[in-house]
């Protein structure tokens, strides 16, 4: 069974606190519940990190890059653009990394720097996307 590394970047943890009528009443708890079921049903197993801190999401992605990390999803939320060591750290791991976006941040004049160095990226399909990502994860596995 392959893994992947789920990361969801600065401000995940005020889903459903905040900011309800742009991100939806999801917490990130509800958010992992519905990651794990996918995960599940496509067979894979998943990683969920977290962290507010930039670094701490660096060394996770180095730290997957030696380990059986097969492929890496991120919601880099506040992270989305403006992180050139973030940017580097996912540029140099040896697996594929997709971004994920539950909203659509273009549509609020948003530009994703996360974007330039993911295979892909999935923005405003919800929690689906999450789902959409695996799919687009197990495809780029060799």
């Amino acid at each position: 069974m392959d893994s992947i590394l789920i990361v969801h970047g600065a401000g995940m943890d005020m889903r459903g606190k905040s900011m309800n009528h742009i991100y939806g009443p999801m917490t990130m708890e509800q958010y992992n519940e519905n990651i794990q079921v996918y995960a599940q049903e496509l067979g894979l197993n998943v990683d969920v990190f977290h962290s507010n801190i930039e670094g701490e999401i660096i060394n996770k992605f180095y730290k997957a890059h030696d380990g059986d990390i097969k492929a890496a999803l991120i919601n880099p939320a506040g992270y989305t653009s403006g992180y050139p060591a973030l940017l580097a750290a996912i540029k140099q791991v040896r697996f594929p990394t997709f971004e994920i976006h539950v909203s659509n941040p273009a549509s609020r004049g948003a530009i994703s720097g996360i974007a330039s160095v993911c295979r892909g990226t999935i923005s405003g399909c919800g929690i689906r996307g999450y789902y959409l990502g695996m799919l687009a994860a197990i495809d780029a596995i060799p």
